[in-house]
């Protein structure tokens, strides 16, 4: 089994996720007392937010990119940045370090593919459904991806990151991503990827009426298949 690099803590809401899917996935494979061979880094989210809201892409990827390079002397065998927004600094950690890194565009596009659907809504942070880092690369890959109007991109980055980062989960909150979700159905859409790994703690599969795509939940299952590949337990 191959050691997985975790560059967590944006939120820790969600990587905790990150881990308990993990091991989960592990178990069913290898059954017994099997769990997945994992190093953490959970950075501190605050210094990066703040790096985002400045603009200042520059010296979160930076940061990002001495951490993955801590993972990789650690022994960390491929990584995986468990965050949405933060792939926009990607190429930050690529050329840093000498192992793979697994990336959550790529994962979610080929489980969507696999669904057969071509137009796909996106709800996630501000940066990630409207700057091109996130949609273009889902758009490399076949989809057709539509975003929220802008005020309700505003809405929904603000319930992520004044709710659901701080482990806040509200019935007002979740209706309003619903009515969000209903409006891009009637658009058109045939299934909606819930694009910040922190939306899955609020909206379920059965909160739609269409398929979503929850990227924790991809990104997370996709890396244990890579840590299993050839692995006989």
């Amino acid at each position: 089994m191959k050691t997985i690099g975790l560059i967590g803590g944006m939120s820790w809401e969600s990587t905790v996720e990150y881990y308990r899917i993990m091991n989960e996935e592990v178990k069913n494979h290898l059954g017994g007392l099997h769990s997945a061979k994992c190093l953490l880094y959970s950075v501190n989210f605050e210094e990066i937010e703040r790096y985002q809201s400045e603009g200042d892409w520059d010296s979160a990827g930076k940061q990002l990119a001495e951490v993955a390079s801590s993972l990789e002397r650690a022994g960390a065998d491929f990584l995986v940045l468990c965050t949405n927004t933060m792939h926009k600094v990607i190429t930050y950690i690529e050329e840093k370090v000498n192992i793979p890194v697994l990336h959550i565009g790529d994962a979610t596009a080929a489980k969507i593919n696999g669904s057969n659907i071509q137009k796909i809504g996106l709800l996630g942070t501000k940066y990630t459904m409207e700057q091109d880092f996130y949609k273009a690369r889902l758009e490399a890959n076949g989809l057709q991806v539509m975003v929220p109007n802008e005020t309700e991109r505003e809405q929904i980055n603000s319930i992520i990151f004044e709710e659901l980062c701080l482990g806040k989960i509200n019935s007002t909150s979740k209706e309003y991503y619903q009515q969000v979700i209903k409006k891009l159905v009637d658009d058109g859409a045939e299934g909606i990827i819930l694009g910040c790994t922190e939306i899955g703690l609020l909206i379920k599969p059965a909160d739609a009426d269409v398929p979503l795509f929850d990227t924790a939940l991809i990104h997370a299952q996709a890396a244990v298949s890579q840590a299993l590949i050839n692995d006989k337990g």
